[in-house]
């Protein structure tokens, strides 16, 4: 994996800057990159395969919505989280207080073990 090194604020002293690596993008990687590579390795074609993650990815928001989690076998497990306003008083909350929904992802440990050797090589 390709890196650079930038200097940023400390986040704990704001006073003082110091120097962190941040990875480097070499490139996006896309639904039709993703069907050849598995139509490739399976008996399926390529638009078989990109018809079945266009329905995946369409149909997700639908279960995240429903407050479920979405456990995708080895990759990871995909749910919402919540921000909101605090409030004095318990009877003073509704849902007027919440400020909006945001996707996590949980890699499953497997992804992060095939994650672990990872080679890193700074790009100048």
């Amino acid at each position: 994996m390709k890196f650079k090194v930038i200097e940023r604020i400390n986040p704990q002293n704001r006073d003082q800057k110091k120097w962190y690596a941040i990875p480097v993008n070499t490139g996006k990687f896309g639904i039709k990159d993703f069907s050849k590579e598995i139509s490739g390795r399976s008996s399926l074609t390529r638009g078989d395969v990109e018809n079945v993650i266009t329905n995946f990815t369409d149909e997700l928001p639908t279960f995240l919505k429903l407050g479920m989690s979405v456990k995708l076998g080895n990759f990871g497990t995909l749910r919402l989280t919540l921000s909101s306003e605090g409030v004095e008083n318990r009877d003073d909350f509704n849902s007027s207080k919440i400020k909006g929904a945001k996707v996590v992802f949980t890699p499953s440990p497997e992804l992060k073990k095939e994650l672990d050797d990872i080679s890193y090589e700074e790009m100048k």
